[in-house]
């Protein structure tokens, strides 16, 4: 699978996601156009991505190809915080 193609599936597979979990009562849906990759790696006959959309709701999205199996899985998380932690603050290291 070339990596444009596993993009292409990645964005679909996220967009139809959310649009199938998301709050009926935000009256929000989105097309793979709102969709962004944020990093992709190809291993083999693997893949995995991760991605966000335009909608400011704090949740990624894990999605991997799993070649010998001509699987896709994903993974939906949801971002909590964002914390600053710098080792020269920290005690013991």
């Amino acid at each position: 699978m070339t990596s444009d193609k596993f993009t292409e599936i990645c964005k679909k597979v996220v967009s139809d996601y959310f649009n199938e979990h998301s709050d009926a009562t935000n009256h929000k849906a989105i097309s793979p156009d709102d969709v962004y990759i944020v990093w992709n790696c190809k291993t083999l006959q693997n893949n995995k991505a991760l991605a966000s959309t335009t909608v400011s709701d704090g949740m990624y999205y894990e999605i991997t190809y799993n070649g010998d199996k001509d699987e896709f899985y994903l993974d939906a998380y949801k971002k909590w915080e964002n914390v600053v932690i710098k080792p020269s603050e920290m005690e013991g290291i």
